[in-house]
């Protein structure tokens, strides 16, 4: 079989037929800083210098797409809420910017163009996509409007307002579901060639299935009907499993699965309608030998890639900024070695 370019490889993927070989999504972020000796505070702090990072990280590790997520607050940073910077990790929400329920009653969305913390997202994004010569996919990132709020307002009060105040809650569902839209929206107009829409609270590590058919899972058809581009749901870590049969009733073509989970019994359950992407465990990866990196490649690969339909990842949207280089590049040399197709057995 020739080799494909990563698009080429990705999509055959998804049409659940068998690549050259498994495709590598290196969910990298905050690793571009460490290329270009930065803080992560200076790295984010222009679309530029994220750009530069994600086309350094391909060129070192060779992977499958261009990851052009910033930060998980960076959506309710434009909202005016603070970001919390750390020296050895993620950026965090600061004070949530709804105190009382009643702040959500004189909400209004930001608008996309403008906003400061977007536009240096959206300028990362059109800066790759003049690079990626349409070969390499560029994968774009929103919150889900449902997931959203436990950064605008912290999770116990957003437990209280689904519970309590049903008619405040599909409000501000209506106004997270007009600020990501189009968001998601700005994102493939620059350039992203698919939309990562990450909604840990629907899965049922967080609510049980009954609730997320009455929320999550209307807000989440009604939201990815509207936006322009192929989506992949990404539970952050949490069990699909449950609501599989359901996810792939929203019209997404892609399940994020958890480490807790069996591939196998995943694969099975996608059953042709949505790819796989998933499931090496980012916490362990982080001590890592490389033996071990091997044998989780191996494993994951042996468990879910027979037959497409498969792309090989962690578990959790976002590789920890202690992955070192040394096991990173494991993780990508076993994959090309030991993911080639046909596969051996």
């Amino acid at each position: 079989m020739n080799t494909m370019t990563s698009l080429q490889r990705v999509l055959t993927a998804l049409g659940q037929k068998e690549p050259d070989r498994v495709p590598l999504f290196l969910l990298l972020t905050m690793h571009g800083a460490k290329e270009l000796g930065m803080s992560i505070k200076e790295y984010f702090s222009k679309g530029e210098n994220v750009a530069k990072g994600q086309l350094l990280l391909r060129e070192k590790y060779g992977n499958d797409c261009y990851y052009a997520f910033f930060y998980a607050p960076i959506e309710v940073e434009a909202w005016g809420a603070d970001v919390i910077y750390r020296e050895d990790g993620p950026p965090n929400s600061g004070e949530p910017l709804i105190k009382n329920i009643d702040d959500i009653l004189k909400l209004k969305p930001p608008v996309v163009k403008g906003n400061l913390a977007l536009e240096k997202n959206l300028e990362c994004i059109r800066l790759l996509k003049e690079n990626g010569a349409d070969e390499v996919p560029i994968i774009g990132v929103v919150m889900s409007p449902f997931s959203l709020p436990v950064m605008q307002m912290g999770f116990e009060k957003y437990l209280i307002l689904m519970h309590e105040h049903p008619e405040t809650f599909e409000h501000l569902m209506k106004l997270n579901e007009e600020f990501i839209v189009s968001w998601a929206n700005a994102q493939i107009e620059a350039g992203a060639t698919a939309i990562t829409y990450f909604d840990p609270v629907s899965s049922t590590s967080i609510i049980p299935r009954e609730l997320f058919l009455k929320t999550g899972f209307q807000i989440a058809k009604r939201t990815i009907s509207k936006i322009n581009g192929p989506t992949a749901i990404h539970l952050a870590s949490g069990r699909c499993l449950p609501i599989i049969d359901d996810l792939a009733q929203t019209g997404t073509a892609i399940v994020g699965t958890s480490v807790l989970e069996d591939l196998v019994e995943v694969k099975s359950q996608c059953n042709g309608r949505l790819t796989v992407l998933g499931n090496l465990n980012g916490i362990e990866m982080c001590r890592w030998t490389k033996r071990e990196a091997e044998n989780a490649v191996k494993d994951a690969i042996d468990k879910a890639a027979a037959g497409g339909g498969f792309i090989l990842s962690d578990n959790h949207g976002e590789i920890p900024y202690q992955v070192s280089d040394e096991i990173i590049m494991t993780i990508a040399e076993t994959t090309r070695k030991y993911g080639k197709y046909p596969l051996k057995r």
